[in-house]
């Protein structure tokens, strides 16, 4: 089986010609092209490509893509150079002085059509059928650069090539009779994936690009090969004979399946989402999503609460009407003390709903409100935003020399920072290393330890690896938000912190760069914070309630074991999740697709979710829900619309609504200080984060858990870890 492209540590040597890549010490003399007779100053070692649009001459290409090394492949870009004797491939051709590029001179144009008519000489005439049609770079670049007419027919020819589908797992769907060797998925792959399943067999017409015996495509980017396709060769299975791209409405939105706030568009018909693709952010997530949130929305349709339920006398719930849920609740908690009421927030709450139920709780007399998520209380604790922030920020780890994982791991928690830190392995020299249990983080990495014991003796100073942390320039230290929910976690954020104070006052660089990261998992956790909420469950075990508001709590880390036998619980949420076993008065909230809503990522950046659905049923928005509960009760919130939410918002935490902006944080030393204050000690036990496996990443929330495309891909991956080769 032949592979296009190794993913050693040796693709670091290869000279790759991109302009994503060019890094000089200085900066270096422009060199004057010609482009149609227009003169254009680019760097040098740029490609003839990129020169043609610096002058505003878009090429066609079909293998070229700037995010991945050139192929040079599909000759699809063949430009007509001066003195040269024949058509060129501008992505792989470097500029030179003076050169004089033609891109619409009769050769070019002849070299295009000849290019397109062997394209077309063996694909498939199913445009009708095809689920690329209407984004299909080969319709539209063989309608400019295509002829009218071919001169290939069953006669000469001998019939079309025909080629076997591939089943490559529940996501990607394969044609490969559509394939036109681009490579695309295979660079791909092996490059920015870190997973070597696909490559080529055979040679000339009988070429093929697959897995070479049928298996699992095992990667959490797997579904980045279907945008990356420019045929339809690769579509999505759960979208397949859905819907056509002209017939959907898009709408721009974040993503809320883990903490990092990828961009993406929800394409959306007759008010039900038909898939989500990625949105270009370089600064987050450039233009790839991981499978989670590329495949798992037909959950959002699944499981839904569309009305108000309360409890009857059998222990039953039964459907309700707003007025009786909400009178209810608000009698619940008008007969208590308020510091007899607890609030719970889940991972997928927007900070519109936290900020009104700290407000309503607050006014009632309750300063029981916390989070599922544990974040250390001791020492600076969550009163500092350097405590739990990545602080260097995602698009900073290709700025970095040296990246130390603790009890993490990035690869299923947050796959695209771990698809950065791949490619600054690759590109950069990055090293990386990992104190925690073994994962497979598609890089080579350092195993420094797996017990906090190494932890500590780095902290010290008596570790080897202490010496090369504060040896290196631009150090990160980046540690897993579920090594700070361990009993010790205080202990741990404590060693944690001095590590990173140490590294960063023996870097030089002063505060211009941050060394401290929290990687968080879900998408609620920062803004909760920010907001004031103390994180974990220990305050509502310490001081059981006799009310329980729980906001999209669906975890499961609180029990009706560990509430006295009278608690009244309300849960508000948009999935009959784990809250809803266990809760007495159900209020239908709604999903991040049905509501305009602000999202802080794990690097404290403010974003915003779009509404692009409708609510089912009676659902509401969860801020409007405890604005009419707390008229009801007596205790009117000042806000009537999403504006002056935003406002109150604002007043608490002025980050939250600068959108696009990832505020700093500050007061590193004072933090370290204050972490140095901490009493307790760390088990010496194995630092293991919750998800180890691929199994693990796809239902990690009430939408995912819903999702029937995340089941199958969970089903899929068991089978395979029995017999690794798929059967028709």
């Amino acid at each position: 089986m032949l592979r296009l492209w190794p993913t050693c540590r040796a693709l670091r040597a290869q000279s790759l010609i991109r302009s994503s890549s060019r890094c000089y010490a200085t900066e270096p003399e422009k060199i004057e092209v010609f482009v149609d007779g227009n003169p254009v100053y680019v760097e040098p070692g740029t490609t003839v490509l990129q020169a043609c649009a610096d002058g505003g001459v878009q090429i066609p290409r079909f293998c070229y893509h700037e995010r991945l090394s050139i192929a040079g492949n599909c000759r699809m870009c063949l430009v007509e150079i001066e003195k040269s004797p024949k058509p060129q491939a501008s992505c792989a051709m470097p500029v030179m002085k003076g050169m004089r590029i033609k891109t619409d001179s009769e050769v070019s144009r002849k070299a295009r059509e000849g290019v397109m008519e062997f394209l077309l000489a063996n694909h498939p005439l199913d445009c009708p059928i095809c689920d690329q049609g209407g984004e299909c770079d080969l319709q539209d670049q063989s309608m400019v650069f295509g002829s009218d007419r071919s001169r290939f027919t069953d006669i000469h020819f001998a019939g079309k090539r025909a080629v076997e589908d591939k089943n490559i797992g529940p996501l990607v769907k394969t044609i490969m009779t559509r394939c036109i060797h681009c490579t695309r998925c295979i660079r791909f792959a092996n490059e920015v994936a870190g997973v070597e399943e696909l490559g080529t067999t055979g040679r000339g017409n009988e070429m093929q690009v697959g897995t070479y015996v049928e298996k699992l495509f095992r990667s959490e980017l797997s579904g980045n090969v279907i945008d990356l396709c420019p045929v339809g060769a690769l579509t999505s299975k759960p979208y397949a004979f859905t819907a056509r791209p002209w017939e959907t409405r898009k709408t721009e939105s974040i993503d809320v399946m883990d903490a990092l706030g990828s961009n993406i568009v929800v394409s959306t018909r007759t008010n039900e989402v038909m898939r989500i693709l990625p949105r270009m952010n370089e600064d987050i997530n450039e233009e790839w999503i991981s499978d989670k949130t590329r495949f798992a929305y037909d959950g959002l349709k699944r499981q839904r609460l569309a009305f108000p339920y309360i409890k009857d006398a059998s222990g039953t719930l039964q459907q309700t009407s707003w007025e009786k849920a909400l009178m209810t609740a608000a009698e619940k908690i008008s007969s208590v003390e308020g510091s007899q009421i607890a609030g719970l927030a889940g991972g997928l709450v927007d900070a519109e709903a936290l900020i009104s139920l700290k407000d309503l709780l607050n006014k009632l007399g309750s300063e029981s409100l916390c989070t599922e998520e544990i974040f250390p209380m001791d020492g600076a604790g969550t009163d500092l935003r350097s405590n739990y922030l990545l602080n260097t920020k995602i698009a900073g780890i290709e700025e970095a020399d040296l990246v130390l994982f603790i009890g993490t791991n990035p690869r299923f928690e947050a796959p695209l920072l771990n698809a950065r830190v791949r490619k600054s392995w690759i590109h950069n020299e990055l090293d990386v290393a990992l104190i925690g249990t073994p994962v497979d983080l598609t890089y080579d990495y350092e195993h420094v330890g797996e017990s906090t014991d190494v932890l500590k003796k780095i902290a010290q100073g008596n570790h080897p690896f202490a010496k090369r942390l504060n040896s290196a320039k631009k150090p990160m230290v980046v540690v897993g938000s579920s090594a700070l929910q361990r009993k010790d976690g205080g202990a741990i954020l404590a060693a944690v912190s001095t590590i990173a104070n140490t590294a960063r006052v023996n870097s030089g660089c002063g505060d211009s760069w941050k060394v401290l990261n929290v990687l968080h998992r879900v998408a609620s956790q920062v803004a909760a914070l920010d907001l004031g909420y103390k994180a974990g469950v220990d305050v509502i075990r310490q001081n059981p309630p006799k009310v329980l508001f729980l906001l999209g709590a669906d975890a499961g880390v609180i029990t009706r074991q560990d509430l006295p036998k009278d608690c009244f619980v309300i849960y508000q949420g948009h999935h009959g999740d784990e809250g809803v076993n266990m809760a007495d008065l159900v209020l239908p909230g709604v999903a991040y697709t049905e509501k305009n809503a602000t999202y802080v990522n794990t690097e404290g950046r403010a974003q915003q979710t779009r509404l692009a659905v409708s609510p089912p049923g009676q659902a509401k928005e969860d801020w409007k829900i405890i604005r009419a509960l707390s008229e009801i009760a007596g205790k009117k919130l000042p806000y009537d619309n999403i504006a002056e939410v935003r406002h109150r918002l604002s007043q608490v935490s002025p980050n939250l609504t600068r959108y696009g902006d990832a505020e700093d944080a500050n007061y590193f030393k004072q933090a370290q200080q204050l972490a140095g204050l901490v009493k307790g000690q760390m088990e010496p036990t194995p630092m293991t984060p919750p998800m180890l496996e691929l199994k693990d990443f796809y239902m990690t929330d009430s939408i995912s858990r819903a999702s029937q495309t995340m089941a199958k891909c969970v089903q899929a991956v068991q089978e395979s870890e029995k017999n690794p080769y798929l059967e028709d």
